[in-house]
């Protein structure tokens, strides 16, 4: 019987489902997972060559694009009736023999995991990690996240030197397992996050119910990345900003919170500066926004945890940038 919901988020990716959902289907045996496309209002012939091409594949249909995070909520809550687990895969991702039976076998005996990812290596070099997830996601005390096998644009290669399953911050929304009944008694993917840094807020929110995240590198996928946003689009500067503050104010208790929003800001200010010194005013105008935005979005939190997750001594632009530790074995967690 099916344990597993791989669901697909789909918006005007037709290109990208002809390149990767193959391998999906392919490598996601029947008796455990069941591969499902989630259409956020695609108009680009998605759902069409769906039905035509991959007629095996189940499709959920939504009337608009609801965004990566409530995508995702509407998929899970129709799926949760009929599968202990879901995970959600992004469409640009290829997967390998045997990928799903370590994930599920890791989850079944661990009870105390509420979710957990592969390890994710880069489609276009498949010897490096990828950069959005790669072994396993961290966070410093300022909120920067940062991950084994790749700290800001450092990305290093894959020779098994993170093989082993660790408990983590985060894990990748690009292949993020999770229990259904966890994922929505936390509440799911914040909303009102849209895109970027949704799965992290996720992750710290099911720490905080007592749950654990765990990377479990004997499952490997391979992700392109940047297939809905590139790195250097002001929107994606400006999610990533908007909601980093917004995943502090959320998750941290009354007594740090405005310490570390505090210095933040001032951290902040300097990627402002670096960003207007380099020419690139539109990402220095992103974030200018972001702050404003996030002032005004944070009003609707109003209640926050007692417990302190963020209690870390890791200063990652600091061992980044002044002790020259580039990677995640050189640093000290």
């Amino acid at each position: 019987m099916e344990t597993t919901a791989v669901i697909i988020l789909n918006w005007n990716g037709l290109n990208l489902l002809k390149e990767y959902l193959p391998s999906v289907i392919e490598h996601t045996p029947a008796s455990i997972g069941t591969v499902i496309v989630a259409d956020n209002g695609s108009t680009d012939g998605s759902v069409e060559w769906l039905r035509s091409e991959h007629p095996e594949v189940q499709l959920l249909i939504f009337d608009q694009n609801y965004g990566f995070a409530e995508g995702y909520n509407r998929a899970i809550r129709a799926c949760a009736p009929g599968y202990r687990y879901s995970v959600l895969l992004n469409s640009d991702v290829r997967v390998t023999d045997d990928w799903l039976s370590p994930l599920v076998s890791f989850m079944e005996s661990h009870p105390e995991a509420g979710a957990c990812q592969p390890t994710v290596r880069s489609a276009l070099e498949p010897e490096k990690f990828e950069y959005a997830g790669a072994a396993g996601g961290f966070l410093d005390r300022h909120g920067f996240p940062y991950c084994r096998g790749r700290i800001f644009d450092t990305v290093e290669n894959d020779c098994g030197q993170y093989d082993t399953p660790i408990q983590v911050h985060w894990a990748t929304g690009a292949a993020l397992m999770v229990d259904n009944e966890v994922y929505l008694s936390c509440g799911g993917l914040d909303a009102a996050f849209f895109a970027h840094m949704e799965e992290i807020d996720l992750c710290w929110r099911i720490r905080l119910s007592g749950k654990q995240i765990w990377a479990v590198p004997q499952s490997k996928v391979y992700h392109l990345g940047g297939g809905s946003l590139p790195a250097s689009d002001p929107r994606k500067t400006y999610l990533n900003f908007r909601n980093n503050l917004l995943m502090l104010h959320k998750n941290l208790p009354d007594r740090v919170r405005r310490g570390v929003l505090f210095r933040r800001r001032l951290l902040d200010t300097v990627a402002w500066l670096k960003f207007i010194l380099s020419g690139q005013k539109d990402n220095a105008s992103a974030i200018l926004k972001a702050h404003k935005d996030f002032r005004s979005m944070s009003k609707a939190y109003t209640t926050h945890p007692k417990e302190n997750l963020l209690n870390v001594d890791t200063n990652i632009i600091f061992d980044y940038y002044v002790r020259a530790r580039h990677t995640f074995s050189s640093l000290k967690i």
